[in-house]
């Protein structure tokens, strides 16, 4: 049965009408009840608890294990795709700065290393190249996918910074990268990345 308000005027000859005096105590009551809460953080409007320890009993609404395969498919292609132009623009500024946000170690040590010696040597790769990422396998836990891509190198150039002439080149070519993709501080990170045959 459905309830419908109705307006009811109140006489002034008769007795006040109590009904809203009593809804605002009673909404003065809980609020004072949500106020007793004894966490230390504050609200943000996505509903967490700035502090500094989460509550025990929030699970992460952002596990693997907690979304669909294809979701998780998706964020991790996306997430090799932002790391590949990050890695470009790393050796193209020889800044390894930003490589952090996509990568891990041993793939981010090695990555670091290898743009450190070209700024030593004062030179510079600029390369451009095609992705044709897909997923090809899991662990068991749910926390590495493995990505395999056809990646063709249009061109690959090393250029000197103190004379700007180009001093090397790759040719074009296409190989096999397999490449795992972990699941660390709460994002997908390229962890480590292996050439295989021409492809």
């Amino acid at each position: 049965m459905a309830m419908h308000a109705r307006l009811v005027r109140s006489s002034s000859y008769g007795r006040p009408c109590l009904r809203p005096v009593l809804l605002l105590g009673v909404l003065v009551l809980s609020l004072a009840a949500c106020g007793n809460d004894t966490s230390s953080g504050t609200f943000r409007p996505n509903g967490s608890l700035a502090g500094n320890t989460p509550p025990a009993s929030a699970p992460d609404a952002q596990a693997p294990s907690a979304l669909p395969t294809a979701q998780v498919n998706k964020t991790v292609l996306a997430r090799y795709a932002e790391f590949r132009r990050i890695y470009s623009q790393a050796y193209r500024s020889n800044d390894p700065a930003r490589l952090a946000a996509v990568a891990v170690d041993p793939i981010l040590a090695e990555t670091t290393r290898s743009i450190e010696r070209f700024q030593a040597r004062n030179e510079v790769w600029r390369f451009t190249t095609v992705s044709n990422a897909r997923i090809y396998g899991r662990s068991r836990d749910g926390l590495t996918v493995y990505v395999i891509d056809c990646l063709r190198t249009l061109g690959a150039y090393r250029y000197s910074l103190r004379t700007g002439k180009r001093i090397g080149t790759i040719p074009e070519e296409s190989s096999l990268y397999r490449t795992a993709v972990r699941y660390v501080q709460g994002t997908w990170k390229v962890s480590d990345s292996v050439r295989d045959k021409q492809c």
